[in-house]
């Protein structure tokens, strides 16, 4: 039986911003090993991996990123990009190895246990801009019915967006799933890091549709005001962000777009996501068909419950996507300090059944397609969702296998209110009582 623990959450304040602070100044450091096996991949009787294209099949991921990072060359005439600001946009490949000279073969098997009988480092080969926006916002120019952008640079513009639109149908061809996987990641967070969750997650999901990583000016360093600098960086790109979203959804091959944001990233794509909705009802359009956005994952976010109540539920956000999926977990040190520093009522990243009112029950439990996922797991810090295998577990059959909670659609998660359901550890297997190998799961026939 899950205890809850609101009278602790905000307790030894001054502890919690100690270990945070730390995370946030050596957080980047050190190597990156290849995410945890999920459990759902642990004694399956069908391969994931089966059906993966055999242009695919090795230990290299092409991940297309996005990215309104100043751009730097290193010493070595390399391209890297760091936490200042750029006022345009650029895209490119960034192709990440998992493991030094792995086979396929060898990348499968570790994949599909826990311990691993080889070391599957992430590392980037090599990062290539393909592309880059000209500033925004666009110049004005005194036209014969007043001020204009400028045709000029609008031209140069739409140029780019087509080199991108090209650039995606290349890869949609490649797959048999034309859908695109857009991780966001949050604060402290470089550029290396993002794409190696980014291809990670690609790989765990059975490397179908398109792996995208939009990354923005994060990763200043600092305590406080490293993260207040982030923040504010994630106000800045927000524009960016809905521009990309734009391009991507206005490709033809392209059918659907699923959102992935972790931490500070949740308000950034959610704040995209929302301005998107209201100018496409402002138009008289369905944001559903004018954006393509299906899953939008909201993974422990760093957002107070009042604003997100009313910019968000207000503003009818769940109807402008397929499904809205919400993380939480209330032993997050990350958002226990966001709590504390903001002085929340409670943050939606350990909101609890508790957390509500009876009209806001109501209110979530009125919500079409949209869950809240409480992971349990203890210890599991403030990236469960990769660093824990019962957490990575629910995500890959969300999006994977686009399944709805509850055991008779095969994501076996507890109803604890309505659309709020409890993650156990060693999910999926039997709750509490599962053991290694105890986990069994079936993957449905086929690659879809």
């Amino acid at each position: 039986m899950k205890v809850h623990r609101k009278e602790e959450r905000y307790y030894w304040p001054l502890l919690t911003f100690i270990i945070v602070a730390a995370f946030l100044v050596v957080g980047c450091g050190g190597k990156r090993q290849l995410m945890p096996t999920p459990n759902v991949y642990v004694n399956s009787t069908s391969n994931p991996f089966a059906n993966v294209p055999p242009e695919f099949r090795n230990n290299q991921v092409d991940v297309l990123y996005a990215t309104d990072r100043q751009p730097m060359t290193q010493e070595d005439g390399t391209l890297e990009y760091g936490y200042g600001r750029s006022r345009s946009l650029a895209f490119g490949s960034c192709v990440v190895k998992i493991g030094e000279n792995v086979s396929w073969e060898t990348l499968v098997k570790n994949s599909r246990v826990h311990k691993r009988s080889t070391s599957l480092e992430l590392t980037i080969r090599d990062i290539t801009e393909q592309g880059r926006f000209p500033e925004t916002p666009i110049p004005l120019i005194h036209g014969k019915k007043g001020f204009i952008d400028d045709p000029a640079i609008q031209s140069r513009y739409a140029a780019v967006a087509d080199t991108l639109r090209k650039e995606l149908q290349v890869r949609l061809a490649r797959t048999s799933r034309k859908e695109a996987y857009i991780f966001i990641h949050g604060v402290a967070n470089r550029f290396d890091r993002a794409v190696f969750v980014t291809a990670e997650l690609w790989h765990f999901l059975g490397r179908q549709g398109v792996p995208i990583m939009y990354t923005w000016p994060a990763g200043r360093g600092g305590l406080l005001r490293g993260y207040t600098y982030d923040r504010e960086s994630g106000e800045f790109t927000i524009f960016h962000l809905k521009e990309f979203i734009r391009i991507l959804a206005s490709t033809p091959e392209l059918k659907k777009i699923h959102i992935i944001a972790h931490s500070r990233g949740t308000d950034v794509a959610a704040s995209a996501v929302r301005e998107l909705i209201i100018e496409a009802r402002g138009a008289g359009v369905n944001p559903r068909a004018q954006f393509k956005i299906a899953n939008v994952v909201l993974i422990a976010p760093d957002l107070d419950l009042d604003v997100v109540t009313q910019r968000l539920g207000a503003e009818r956000f769940f109807r402008g996507t397929e499904r809205v999926t919400v993380y939480v977990s209330e032993d997050d040190p990350a958002i226990s300090l966001a709590g504390w520093l903001f002085t929340s009522r409670s943050r939606i990243g350990q909101l609890q059944p508790e957390d509500l009112t009876a009209e806001e029950r109501e209110m979530l439990a009125r919500i079409d397609r949209g869950a809240f996922i409480d992971v349990t797991v203890p210890s599991a810090g403030h990236a469960y969702f990769r660093k824990d295998p019962s957490a990575s577990s629910d995500l890959i059959l969300l999006l994977r296998e686009n399944r709805e909670p509850g055991s008779e659609h095969g994501r076996p998660l507890i109803e604890q209110i309505a659309n709020y359901w409890e993650l156990y550890e060693g999910y999926p297997g039997p709750p509490r009582e599962a053991q290694e190998s105890q986990i069994e799961f079936d993957w449905p026939e086929g690659d879809e």
